[in-house]
């Protein structure tokens, strides 16, 4: 048997369920033939020849690649094209007008100009821009902006013509136009399906840009040390160009990551592309078309909004304004029906819940399809599940629905959440990661890129951590280990996706997929967890990102 890697005295961190440490390994054909506990493996038996690589790590920490089980690479690399309006980079309307500004002096009248990122909390004004604000800077060009979110964005009266969007324009179920207190429109548009009618009108990159678009967000990937990768949200904004791009970046080898893509459910529906597809064929569809190098993931639903903009469907009004509790997105019978079909189908259904109301919503809907039409080990998933209640997760596990949680947004959005949205009570147990763990509750944790930015070192610092931006503790009771943390973006996520057999701890006959830590996470000092180097990331024995200052090899 010839070798294809050889990896001496490494700092071993299998993950195993046995917690097994070691020192040294060898890959042949792209997976683990050899763990051993020597610095030094005893190659007797098999191969070395000229092309074998060699690794001496030098006393550096070895993982399993990460696996990344919930964020939106597709967009993420389509809006690093875009003005980036994040803070701390914007920190007020005033900001977002002059970016605009100088972007007009470059873009021909008609064009459009868009931009991404803004968030209205942060923004000295406390508001979101409005129509006024972007017709003050370019009445010209249409203007798009999309909120942090994702759920929210900001167009100006030129992109208004173009979307058909008047003061007589229905909102639609789900969603709807924002107006001022005279009742016309003031350009904020409020969730997905008003988005939608904005999104038809948008610029579409071409398959090849949307490609190398891929190509970029992948690099990045790569570089926290992801070897395993789940797109949330595939016909999200643009319908089935997006899987359409998504295969052709595999095809192409601009995305060397291992993906896995939840589809929409409307590409799955009655006038969906796929309407007549069950699960299998879809499956063996995006495998063929990818060498396998791509596998179907879910269909994918949503049943609210965002917290941070008061359309996550709470079952208790939010803290500063206790007449509003945001609202479903479907009618729980048609919703119901909806699921059960996919399920019927033989999907596994990913479904988006911020809110605990939605989230209850998603479990009822879950629970009706299996109980009419049972399934073994079917691992329906919840995303998000920020405000789940311990009564929620405890039915969960009882029906075998695991749960993503957005961790990071105890750092990024904590303290907002305790003072605006939640209150200081509910805030403390938003991603409650210790019950989930106590239930042994199947769950990930994720980014939700670009929402926050790509790091599942970041999300097991947050996680362990649960440290907010201003460096307090928010829900002590609800910090994980080190080592569950690492478990919940590796072999839990394999184990979410199906493929623990595969991949997510290093073992004799899993894929050689690793990351290699210049510090060991398990010893260093918690708080400096989300510092880690990240020196090399390796998937199927090969090196396909290193560090060019501090790599090893």
């Amino acid at each position: 048997m010839n070798l294809d890697l050889i990896v001496t005295n490494a700092n071993i961190i299998t993950l195993d369920y046995q917690n097994t440490m070691a020192k040294s390994l060898l890959v042949s054909n792209g997976k683990i033939v050899k763990v051993d506990a020597d610095p030094i493996p005893d190659t007797h038996g098999y191969t070395v020849t000229a092309s074998t690589e060699k690794m001496d790590l030098q006393g550096a920490t070895l993982l399993p690649g990460f696996i990344d089980t919930h964020s939106h690479l597709l967009m993420y690399g389509e809006l690093l094209n875009y003005i980036d309006f994040r803070y701390p980079h914007t920190t007020s309307i005033e900001q977002i007008k002059e970016k605009i500004k100088e972007a007009t002096n470059d873009t021909p009248p008609g064009e459009w100009i868009i931009g991404w990122g803004y968030d209205d909390t942060l923004l000295a004004e406390g508001r979101h821009p409005t129509i006024f604000d972007l017709d003050d800077v370019s009445r010209d060009h249409p203007v798009f902006i999309r909120h942090i979110s994702g759920h929210f964005a900001v167009i100006n009266s030129k992109a208004l013509d173009l979307a058909g969007i008047t003061a007589d324009t229905p909102d639609p179920y789900g969603g709807f136009f924002g107006r001022d207190e005279s009742g016309e429109l003031n350009g904020v548009i409020h969730e997905i399906p008003a988005l939608e009618k904005v999104f038809r009108v948008l610029p579409v990159l071409s398959e090849q840009e949307s490609v190398d678009s891929i190509g970029k967000a992948a690099e990045i990937y790569l570089s926290q040390g992801i070897t395993t990768c789940t797109d949330a949200g595939v016909g999200l904004d643009k319908g089935i160009s997006e899987l359409h791009a998504h295969l052709a970046a595999i095809q192409s080898g601009k995305n060397p990551l291992s993906m896995r893509l939840m589809v929409l459910h409307h590409l799955l529906g009655d006038e969906g592309d796929f309407a007549d597809y069950n699960a299998q064929e879809l499956q063996e569809e995006i495998s063929k078309k990818t060498n396998y190098k791509a596998r179907l993931d879910s269909a994918k639903m949503f049943q609210d909004g965002s917290i941070q903009g008061y359309t996550g469907a709470l079952r208790e009004p939010y803290y500063s304004k206790p007449f509003e509790s945001g609202g479903l997105l479907h009618e729980q019978e048609a919703f119901n029906n909806e699921v059960l079909d996919l399920h019927n189908r033989g999907f596994r259904i990913a479904i988006h819940g911020n809110g605990d109301r939605a989230i209850e919503s998603n479990i009822n809907a879950i629970k009706n399809a299996v109980n009419m039409v049972p399934r073994k080990d079917h691992r329906h998933r919840i995303e998000h599940v920020q405000t789940a209640a311990p009564e929620d997760l405890r039915i969960m596990k009882e029906h075998g629905i695991a749960a993503s949680f957005f961790i990071n947004h105890v750092y990024y959005w904590g303290e907002r959440h305790r003072d605006i949205f939640l209150g200081p009570e509910r805030a403390a147990h938003i991603n409650p990661l210790a019950d989930a763990k106590e239930l042994d509750l199947l769950f990930t944790l994720h980014s939700d890129c670009p929402i926050t930015p790509i790091s599942p070192l970041f999300s097991v610092w947050a996680a362990v951590n649960r440290l907010t931006s201003k460096g307090n503790v928010l829900g002590e009771n609800q910090k994980i280990d080190v080592l569950t943390a690492l478990k919940s973006m590796t072999i839990y996520g394999a184990e979410l996706n199906f493929e623990e057999d595969e991949k997510g701890t290093i073992e004799v006959g899993k894929k050689a997929d690793f990351v290699v830590l210049e510090e060991d996470p398990l010893t260093c000092r918690p708080e400096e967890i989300k510092n880690i180097s990240i020196l090399n990331t390796i998937i199927d024995g090969k090196t396909v990102w290193a560090d060019k200052c501090k790599s090893i090899v």
